[in-house]
């Protein structure tokens, strides 16, 4: 059986058309990740198989159970952290924790196995008020919040927006340790360097599923040539790149631009075209396609 199933999701705010046809399968005890930047619909699917908004076409179903009809039966069996913390501020972790597991008619004792790696970390604490704690440690409180009740399907959307790279780390190897426990997992992040961390992605961009597949084969169906071009005049660089006869896209990247061309470039061709327009210090060599790379080249499809 599959874990999450979407059938033609629509989904409409006025005129602005936040997600249009969405398909798509979740399988059990799948790692599952919906890659796009703010606005591309993540948020409102998430929303909707959550059973907080209805869509205005199409079906859904999470553990067999229809996002409409089962609503009541589907909110206890998963588990949603939001992109925004929502958890009540002026009550302190273990306050949070303990009514969050009183809800559902559970106690942290019960299924403490299950967040006793996350609650460890944030134990020391546990008299603090949520309001009090760092992004790093509200992330932490809120994912124990969401499992206490030993939920079969997990709904993180973006949750590690704002918090650092080492939290960040940290919380993908606490997802990694929730799917050997047999947890689906489905995760949405604007991140693209987070994607390879899933076993499967979606790609979504206005409302649109671009492409959907592991990390790695969206990866290798990446077939154009591509350079990372760097010279000292970076701000001039993007400009003279756009108008190089054999351009066919270019996106900054880091402190690289990665440029894709319509053919296998002779490297001297586009070092000459750069000189005479006054770079000096040109770096150039070809480089592998990322995420960030497949998305962008989709975009411009």
């Amino acid at each position: 059986m599959k874990a999450i199933t979407i059938d033609g999701i629509s989904k409409k705010y006025g005129k602005t058309q936040a997600l249009d046809q969405i398909n798509l399968e979740v399988e059990e005890g799948a790692l599952f990740g919906l890659i796009g930047p703010d606005g591309a619909g993540k948020t409102t699917l998430f929303r909707i198989l959550t059973t907080l908004l209805l869509a205005d076409t199409g079906q859904a179903s999470v553990t067999g159970l229809d996002v409409v009809k089962d609503y009541k039966e589907i909110r206890k069996t998963i588990g949603y952290m939001p992109g925004r913390f929502s958890l009540y501020q002026d009550l302190t972790v273990e306050e949070n924790l303990n009514f969050f597991a009183t809800i559902f008619g559970t106690t942290i004792e019960e299924n403490y196995d299950l967040v006793r790696d996350i609650y460890v970390q944030i134990e020391p604490f546990k008299n603090r008020r949520a309001g009090k704690l760092s992004g790093g440690m509200k992330q932490k409180l809120a994912l124990s919040c969401a499992l206490i009740h030993k939920p079969t399907v997990l709904f993180l959307d973006e949750p590690t927006t704002g918090v650092d790279v080492v939290s960040r780390q940290e919380f993908w190897e606490m997802l990694r340790k929730l799917k050997e426990k047999g947890i689906t997992i489905l995760v949405s992040t604007p991140y693209m360097d987070e994607a390879s961390l899933c076993d499967r992605i979606a790609l979504i961009q206005k409302g649109q599923l671009l492409s959907i597949d592991s990390p790695t084969n969206i990866i290798q169906q990446f077939s154009k040539p591509l350079y990372a071009v760097k010279t000292n005049l970076l701000h001039q660089l993007l400009g003279d790149l756009r108008t190089f006869p054999l351009t066919d896209t270019v996106f900054p990247f880091g402190e690289y631009l990665h440029l894709t061309t319509k053919q296998q470039l002779e490297e001297d061709q586009l070092t000459i075209f750069l000189q005479n327009k006054g770079h000096q210090k040109i770096q150039l060599h070809p480089t592998k396609a990322t995420i960030e790379d497949c998305f962008m080249e989709l975009m411009t499809n």
